[in-house]
């Protein structure tokens, strides 16, 4: 019964996952790699063979699949909504984790990871290549119909009223090449990467970070995604968003707990690469309760005031 429960709700899921028309190939792969950014954060007992495997699919089926591969002793499951409680009532725990996991989009609090997870071999291979067939993309030239005079004049006009040198198609190029000598490894040289999928009022807080040298775009250093840079001063930052001041004091808890380890490993990612490391929050509370819990991360803590 349980089973059945389970995946009468995975289906469920599943078709209010998928309401949009039939994807192309690039909203495929763009959801394939959507799929091993969200599993990269969890912790793998197989190296991430299975979720490589069925990336392809919807997240609940990936779920489905490979659930038996995830390191359930490091992962606590939370009905934070309760919308788990049918499927799970009177069954084991794995039931209501399952039902939890396989949602969507997670709610905050849902999933907790205990300790830092480093991203699962093959996952991270994969992610690698799919970086690295992206910039040879970048980095093909693009064959265009040389415009004629008028067209270029319109160009220019529309460019120049735009406020961008190239009009609204402007992308922001890779960072210059740096002196510094943490840049001569590979993994620390700053590279554009896009956003990930799913969180557009995350990304909206993290893009006008003052004097951030790509709005629009994540910078991957050390093998993370880090919301901004700010490319003069060589500090990364991080985002978070959560509307810590509704939330009760029980998930207000298991949400720092969560939040101190992460950011501790990944000012650890920028430091280790010559970066400066700054966190973004939208209220008092949170930076306080950062703070209480993790005194080492004062002073790296700033409300946003442009979110």
């Amino acid at each position: 019964m349980l089973h059945r429960a389970c995946i009468a709700l995975l289906l469920l899921l599943s078709a209010c996952a998928t309401m949009e028309p039939s994807p192309t190939v690039p909203l495929a792969q763009d959801a394939r790699i959507a799929n091993l950014q969200r599993a990269a954060q969890y912790p793998w007992t197989d190296d991430g063979h299975c979720v490589v495997q069925e990336a392809s699919n919807e997240w609940s089926s990936l779920v489905e699949k490979c659930y038996h591969a995830l390191d359930r002793d490091r992962v606590k499951f939370r009905d934070v909504t309760g919308r788990c409680a049918v499927a799970s009532a009177g069954a084991a725990a794995v039931g209501m984790g399952l039902c939890v996991f396989a949602a969507p989009e997670i709610v905050v609090g849902a999933v907790i990871v205990v300790g830092v997870v480093a991203v699962a071999v093959a996952i991270k291979e994969e992610l690698d290549a799919h970086e690295r067939n992206a910039s040879r993309e970048r980095g093909k030239p693009k064959t265009q119909a040389q415009p004629s005079n008028e067209q270029e004049s319109v160009a220019n006009r529309k460019a120049k009223r735009e406020g961008s040198p190239l009009g609204r198609d402007w992308f922001p190029p890779d960072p210059p090449v740096s002196s510094d000598p943490h840049d001569r490894r590979p993994e620390c040289m700053p590279k554009r990467a896009s956003h990930r999928g799913g969180n557009d009022p995350h990304n909206e807080c993290a893009d006008p970070i003052p004097q951030n040298s790509f709005p629009g775009w994540d910078v991957l250093v050390n093998g993370k995604h880090f919301d901004a840079l700010q490319l003069a001063t060589r500090t990364l930052w991080e985002v978070k968003t959560d509307n810590f001041d509704t939330y009760p004091p029980d998930l207000r808890a298991i949400v720092v707990e969560s939040q101190v380890e992460k950011l501790r490993h990944e000012r650890a990612l920028a430091l280790a690469c010559g970066f400066d490391f700054r966190v973004g929050v939208r209220s008092l509370a949170h930076k306080a309760a950062l703070e209480l819990a993790a005194p080492d991360l004062d002073g790296i803590i700033e409300v946003m005031k442009w979110c």
